[in-house]
């Protein structure tokens, strides 16, 4: 077992393990590390705690101090700057005609690199533009080029939710969503209202997509026949996936119809296969387009 925080780098959600070398460090506190690239920005999220052998980084680095208010400072700076590096690199790509689009350029804390992100349709060569910026940033220069997903978690925004993107505030990885997610959650295949900002299908729709998946298999099929407690055969006229709730329509001898409410484990049913919605040519072209 050793002792460790967790911290996040700047612009990153991924919880990083680093030896706190003997200092307090609380949840908030903004702290130096040691990274790859040399010092780093980062921010303690876990207090000091103890891990396990087997889940520790091949190398922990350590924490090298608790940011002072000169460190603090030179972020201020480096935060200015980024933003005129995305101004004159844009300006630079404008004059080069280059079909790229710039989104942000981030500053290394010592100011030994800078790394700037653009999207683009293909491959790009960007050689004799790194070398315009190098003569004019006097560092490193790294052009990074992202996908969709990745521009809308670097640019920040808010949701169709009304709440930040998740991909910017906590969502480590990119996990793989698919249109059968949307459908076990009965939700519009509307391409409008499934997909988010950055053009793909929102990455919420895997949070419960398990929970859905346990739940449908437990309701019968709408239309299938159904015994209900008193032995009345009835047939499903819908379900309510979350109350676990089958709504049954049943004929009486005399001819009326009978619509009532049971729960699932009130009935007897034979399972079935469930069947997907049969969609048109072009509604599989727009939402395979969705899927990414």
């Amino acid at each position: 077992m050793a002792e460790v925080i967790g911290a996040t780098l700047r612009h990153q959600c991924k919880i990083q393990h680093f030896d706190p070398a003997g200092l307090t460090l609380r949840t908030g506190d903004h702290i130096i590390v040691k990274g790859d690239l040399g010092e780093e920005y980062a921010t303690v999220v876990m207090p000091a705690h103890e891990l396990s052998e087997d889940k520790l980084p091949a190398e922990l680095k350590p924490v090298l101090r608790i940011a002072t208010e000169e460190d603090e400072e030179r972020i201020t700076l480096n935060r200015k700057n980024e933003w005129d590096a995305v101004r004159i690199t844009r300006d630079r790509v404008k004059k080069r005609e280059m079909e790229m689009k710039i989104i942000r350029a981030d500053y290394t804390f010592d100011r030994s690199k800078v790394t700037i992100y653009f999207t683009a349709d293909g491959r790009v060569d960007f050689r004799e533009l790194v070398r315009d910026l190098a003569s004019i940033f006097r560092t490193r220069i790294e052009l990074r080029q992202v996908g969709v997903r990745d521009e809308t978690k670097l640019l920040g925004g808010i949701g169709p939710c009304g709440r930040e993107f998740c991909c910017a505030t906590w969502l480590t990885d990119f996990v793989p969503v698919s249109i059968k997610m949307a459908k076990e959650q009965n939700l519009s295949l509307n391409s409008a209202k499934i997909s988010g900002c950055c053009g793909r299908l929102m990455c919420c729709l895997k949070n419960e997509a398990d929970t859905y998946s346990y739940l449908n298999a437990k309701l019968p099929d709408v239309n299938t026949p159904v015994k209900t407690p008193d032995g009345t055969i009835g047939k499903v006229q819908s379900v309510n996936v979350l109350r676990q709730q089958v709504r049954v329509v049943i004929e009486e001898q005399n001819g009326n119809v009978e619509i009532r409410d049971f729960d699932v484990s009130e009935l007897q049913f034979k399972p079935s296969k469930k069947k997907e919605k049969r969609l048109s040519q072009e509604e599989e072209k727009e939402l395979k387009e969705l899927e990414g």
